[in-house]
Parts: structure tokens; C-alpha cells; sequence
């Protein structure tokens, strides 16, 4: 995939600076000086003309991740950028699955030359499947290390992607004797502006990874297109 640093013209910069100063307006730093969350706004267009794809701001407006993609419908493959244009992760739909599936793999798969080692496999996700009414919406787990066990960490969203209210969280352990356990490790909500449901805020707990927080979003968008 070739990416294009965008050389936003006026008219495209104006509307991205406007949607980072809602952000700065009417978004505290959440836990910034506490050291509890990280808030980000989350713009669902990309800085490219006629380029569909997410732009994300941090609380004082600037440019922390971007997604652009140049093909209709639902791609196949998507990397999420930092504002240099660095592929962080690839979000990669697996072929001929009989569920809905997607592979997330570190850094840019496209670009790693075909004579050099595949990059890793972070996370398989599966689009929640249910013939019930559930607020469950996709499951993460992490991939096998090679020769050995599973790590026993996964992830569940549940919640409401079209209406920008969800909540990404964390297992891990068993049936032990310490049992399950599960936290919160990232939302989304709207914004308390009424700026749309094209900007929105993303939340992200201590310790969690900002970028795969949001590949979660890049996930739910691929999920609801397809």
C-alpha cells in the first residue's frame, strides 16, 4: 500500500483544525494531569480529498493516528498511521472464513518485502454472532506464540457502534481459583457537542495500547460496512 502524506489544502485543513478544536473545547484531558485515561476525538474522515478513513486527534488538537483508504466498499486490508504516516498496525479481513474474521497484524503487512520474515500476528477478531438480542459485538484473542501456549488474555466489545456507545474489555485468568477476571480497558461515546456522529471520543484506561484501542474502532467500522 502507498501512503500519501496528506499536503492538506486550505479547505480540508479548516474543517480538520475545526473538528480539533471541538475537541479541545469540549473534551478535557480525562486523567491527563491524573494519569487515569487518555481521551481522544475521533473524526471518521481522512485528511485526503475523496479519501474515506478516520483522523484522531489528542486533546490539544493534535494529530496522533490517521487511516486512509483509497478503494469503496469495505477494503480488506486497512493500516492505522501515526501522523508521520508509519504503519502501527494492519487490520487485515482473512479470506475465505466461514465467520466473519480479521487478522491484526504489528506495523505495515503490505510493505514488508516478500523476501523478509511476515510481520506478527497480534490479534485474531470475530464479528459476535447471535440469533438473540445481545449487546456483545466482536471478540479479540491473542495470537498463539510459536511453540507455545495462548496467552490467556482477550478482548470483548459490547455496546452500540452506530450509536457511538461501547465499552472494550479485558479477561483474562479461568476457572480457578482466582476465577475470570475482567476490567474495562476502553470506550466510546459521543461528544458533548452535537457535532455529529462522524466525531466522536474515544477513552483509553492505563495500560492499554492507544493504537490497538483504535484498531477496535477500525474493526467496528469494517464490521457495520460489511
Amino acid at each position: 500500500m502507498n501512503k500519501v502524506h496528506p499536503n492538506v489544502a486550505s479547505a480540508a485543513a479548516a474543517e480538520a483544525e475545526a473538528a480539533a478544536a471541538a475537541t479541545s473545547a469540549v473534551t478535557p484531558a480525562v486523567g491527563e494531569e491524573k494519569g487515569e485515561a487518555v481521551a481522544l476525538t475521533v473524526w471518521r474522515r481522512s485528511l485526503l480529498f475523496n479519501g474515506k478513513g478516520f483522523t484522531v486527534f489528542d486533546c490539544k488538537g493534535n494529530l496522533v493516528y490517521r487511516v486512509e483508504s483509497y478503494t469503496g466498499g469495505s477494503p480488506r486490508e486497512i493500516v492505522l498511521m501515526d501522523a508521520d504516516g508509519h504503519g502501527l498496525l494492519t487490520i487485515r479481513r482473512k479470506k475465505l472464513s466461514f465467520a466473519d474474521e480479521w487478522l491484526i497484524y504489528d506495523g505495515d503487512a503490505a510493505a514488508t518485502p516478500s523476501s523478509a520474515a511476515a510481520p506478527p500476528k497480534r490479534f485474531t477478531a470475530r464479528r459476535h454472532l447471535s440469533l438473540r438480542p445481545t449487546r456483545s459485538l466482536a471478540h479479540l484473542s491473542p495470537a498463539r506464540a510459536p511453540a507455545g501456549p495462548a496467552p490467556s488474555c482477550r478482548y470483548d466489545v459490547e455496546g452500540s457502534y452506530a450509536g457511538r456507545s461501547l465499552d472494550v474489555f479485558a479477561s483474562s485468568g479461568g476457572s480457578g481459583a482466582g476465577g475470570e477476571q475482567r476490567r474495562r480497558v476502553a470506550a466510546v461515546c459521543q461528544k458533548e457537542a452535537a457535532v455529529g456522529p462522524d466525531v466522536f471520543r474515544l477513552v483509553v484506561e492505563p495500560g492499554f495500547d492507544p493504537a490497538l484501542a483504535m484498531a477496535v474502532v477500525i474493526l467496528l467500522e469494517q464490521m457495520h460496512a460489511s
